[in-house]
């Protein structure tokens, strides 16, 4: 007999009242119920194991869940019914605290208690301050009938895990938000603006709690409360002056206090051995002032809840530009390095064409060859070759010739060995660029999937958000109808975050009200791949990010003409590519020219773009509509993997800001399961093995091949795909890449061939991490299942040479690796 049938139903309020061995398992059951494969017996048997006399109910809670997701690694089902548990705990926290009295209710409770609820817990958060008051002005009843109770029970654990220690609202460390009035508490705030603020308010609330659709961090953050700063990153440009300097780093901490992720342009502060007209005396270089700046970011973290993040960019022509390449290094002068801060190269076309021509490379400090800075594709490669020509006459004073080829070998080795500067492509950033009539891209954001035009009058700022991917495919392929749905709504709510903003410096207002860029992604792309049972390392997978970049960037375009029409254009339009009906599948030809057709993008279409340009020539609501930003944490609340990112690994441990999680790969185990495989060898096979299927004997090769890993599969893929998607992005995407045995002719070929491609900017660069999977026997001598460990190996040395085999860059699973969303 198992529990399921011996306990009889029991609501949460009875379990409440039973001795704690009696609540345990009827909570277990109930967290169990409807979910195959969940078996009550060892998780209760698990949690009893933590009980002892006068237990407080508090403790009895965390054993529970403790309980539970000791066993995901043998079941992922395990993560359902660990967060199910944790839903018990808040809400007996959450009814408690509005009610002002000990409250509690069931899962099935929850229907008829929900809209009461709302508006309790409305009118308490205006009460403390945390909520906008204007909430309370919503017709709460009608709000409070359109929740769906069920929904609650989609999470996994580290999902609601994540919401519960660091989204919910607290008072004083009391939750007392419960996920559907989360959910809600972001639509009202989003739909204050609205005509019919109840019916879009429903709308919003809708794509959010199914997971269709995601807002950004800050935007989960803050919308609906008194402080609502829900933008995701800031650019800014530094001048050439002290006054510019110090304001930019003060700008910097006040963007950061409310969750903004920052990257700054440096490139126009005068490098090492200029001329100080107000002193007569020498500079310093901009080494010492981003020292300054990557100190401001970890003094004023983002609101208590995440450290500052910010990176800065420098065009490779400047005179600083080696010691930038240094400033991650563990090595050397502390005063002359940035552990904090991260860093990226600003590379115009013309330094890689001098890479491959093998010629020589002039470096030059700002002060004296200003205008290259706002300069790019042919235009900046005359005027380069003019100030060569000048340093060559004595005409100008600080300058030195390198080897471009060495160069380039030592951004890599450098990119290789501290997973910095970060490679980033400036010409097809601006050639490409719908706004390249009223200013410059001079630099992306923190996370390299913005590119908007920066100066000193203006911070650009992008609103993000993200499509999950994985809620609109089916075995047969996408669900279109739903897909546009989905991406026209999302427009919605992020160009309404423009206006209900807080804006905590004038120059971020005024860009953002003039140009009203956002910036559409998504994420479950990996998920979407399982689903469809496409290796990510197949044409078939590439043409699929093809076909579905398309149709996002197809009705995020219609949608923004659509609110244009409804709303009005944004008042720079006149003269922007859209005006000109040039969209960014168009934008390609003009890099291609630049480049005198050295381009290796494919050109196919599948839908009807000749009627939506003449629509977008009537107007267009958003200079800029979609960039692929990482998604790190709102992947995690809603249980698919991050991004465009492939699989990890089958079997690993996540560490965030909420602690470590097992994470297994569901799709795996299901497949696994169907075929008999999936038993205590093949987990114990996984942790020896990392997570890789490759050297399991035991798997069939279609599933090796389906669930390989980063590491597993040819970074060209990632490139490929991600070059099939930027044709159809007006701004870029964070593409992380991967490579298990660098070396230096593998690391100039994939760039080389990211350039070649298209891509305006990279990310990261990972090779195989110091992290490993516990190589533990499955059980324990009591018989409890081990769970996985994330402790870290020592990490090896880098070696010397241009570009080391072997190595360590930044970590997937690096908790703090979560600025942009």
């Amino acid at each position: 007999m198992t529990l399921d049938t011996a306990l009889p139903a029991a609501s949460s309020a009875a379990a409440d009242r039973a001795e704690p061995g009696q609540r345990v398992a009827a909570a277990v059951a109930m967290a169990c119920a409807g979910l195959p494969g969940a078996d009550p017996g060892p998780v209760v048997a698990e949690a009893r194991r933590a009980l002892y006399p006068g237990i407080s109910a508090a403790e009895v809670d965390e054993a529970l869940v403790m309980a539970a997701r000791a066993f995901v690694e043998a079941d992922p089902v395990y993560s359902r019914v660990a967060a199910r548990l944790l839903l018990d705990t808040l809400r007996r926290e959450a009814l408690s605290f509005v009610s002002g009295h000990p409250d509690t209710a069931g899962q099935d409770d929850m229907p008829a208690r929900y809209p009461g609820y709302l508006a309790a817990y409305v009118a308490r958060g205006v009460e403390l301050g945390q909520l906008d008051p204007r909430l309370a002005d919503f017709d709460l009843e009608r709000l409070g009938a359109a929740l769906r109770p069920e929904r609650d029970l989609e999470f996994t654990l580290l999902g609601l895990q994540t919401l519960y220690d660091r989204y919910f609202l607290h008072h004083r460390g009391t939750r007392y938000e419960l996920p559907q009035a989360f959910f809600m508490r972001i639509a009202m705030g989003l739909a204050l603006g609205e005509d019919d603020r109840e019916a879009r308010a429903v709308e919003f609330y809708d794509l959010l709690s199914s997971f269709d659709f995601m807002c950004s961090t800050p935007t989960l953050f803050n919308s609906g409360t008194p402080r609502p700063q829900l933008s995701s990153c800031f650019l800014t440009t530094v001048e050439d002056d002290l006054k510019s300097i110090f304001h930019s780093i003060s700008n910097n901490a006040l963007l950061s206090k409310y969750s903004g992720g920052l990257g700054n342009d440096w490139t126009p502060v005068r490098g090492i051995g200029a001329h100080i007209r107000g002193t007569n005396g020498s500079s310093q270089g901009v080494v010492p002032f981003l020292k300054i700046a990557n100190d401001t970011a970890v003094a004023v973290n983002q609101g208590g809840k995440r450290k500052g993040a910010v990176c800065a960019y420098l065009e490779t022509w400047h005179i600083d530009i080696e010691e930038f390449l240094d400033l991650r290094k563990n090595t050397g002068d502390e005063r002359r390095r940035t552990h904090d801060m991260n860093t990226a190269n600003w590379v115009p076309d013309l330094f890689l064409r001098r890479v491959e021509a093998d010629a020589e490379w002039t470096l030059f400090s700002p002060d004296e060859v200003p205008d290259l800075h706002d300069l790019y594709g042919a235009e900046f490669a005359e005027r380069y070759e003019h100030y060569e020509r000048a340093a060559q006459a004595g005409q100008i004073a600080v300058w030195r010739r390198v080897r471009a080829v060495d160069l380039w070998r030592r951004m890599l080795t450098m990119l290789f060995e501290t997973g910095h500067p970060w490679i980033t492509f400036k010409d097809p950033c601006n050639l490409r660029s719908p706004q390249r009539h009223t200013g410059v891209v001079h630099s992306s954001n923190l996370c390299t999937e913005i590119t908007l035009n920066t100066s000193a009058e203006e911070v650009a700022v992008c609103n993000l958000g993200s499509v999950n991917l994985a809620r609109h495919v089916t075995p047969e392929g996408l669900d279109t109808a739903r897909l546009e749905r989905t991406v026209r709504t999302a427009v919605r709510m992020l160009d309404n975050v423009i206006d209900v903003n807080l804006y905590t410096i004038p120059e971020a207002e005024r860009a953002n009200m003039r140009h009203r860029p956002i910036g559409l992604g998504l994420m479950g792309y990996q998920d979407a791949l399982f689903t469809l049972r496409l290796p990510v390392a197949s044409p078939e997978a590439v043409e699929f990010a093809d076909e579905s970049m398309e149709l996002i960037s197809y009705h995020a375009i219609s949608a923004s003409a659509d609110l244009a029409a409804e709303r009005g254009a944004y008042a720079t339009f006149e003269g922007s590519l859209w005006s000109r009906g040039v969209l960014p599948i168009d934008s390609l030809a003009e890099l291609e020219e630049a480049r005198g057709g050295d381009l290796d993008v494919d050109r196919t279409a599948r839908l009807d773009w000749s009627g939506l340009r003449e629509r977008v020539r009537a107007g267009m609501r958003n200079s800029n509509v979609m960039a692929i930003a990482p998604t790190a944490t709102i992947a995690n609340i809603t249980g698919v993997g991050q991004s465009i990112e492939p699989l990890y690994r089958n079997l690993y441990v996540k560490s965030n800001m909420s602690g470590d999680f097992t994470v297994v790969n569901p799709f795996l185990v299901r497949d696994l399961k169907e075929r008999g495989l999936w038993d205590e060898e093949m987990v114990a096979a996984l942790k020896l093995h990392d997570g890789s299927l490759g050297r399991i004997d035991r798997v069939p090769a279609d599933l090796k091949e389906l669930y390989a890993t980063a590491f597993e599969i040819a970074p060209e893929w990632l490139v490929d795909a991600a070059s099939r998607r930027q044709k159809w992005i007006d701004q870029a995407q964070s593409l992380n890449l991967y490579m298990a045995e660098p070396s230096g002719r593998r690391l100039d070929a994939l760039y080389r061939r990211a350039w070649r491609s298209g891509l305006k900017t990279t990310y990261y660069l990972r090779s195989q991490s110091a992290t490993h999977v516990e190589k533990s026997t499955l059980k324990g001598t009591d018989g409890r299942l081990n769970a996985v460990s994330a402790a870290p190996a020592a990490a090896p040395a880098p070696s010397p040479g241009p570009v080391p085999a072997e190595g360590a860059a930044c970590a997937i699973d690096d908790p703090e690796c979560e600025a942009c969303q």
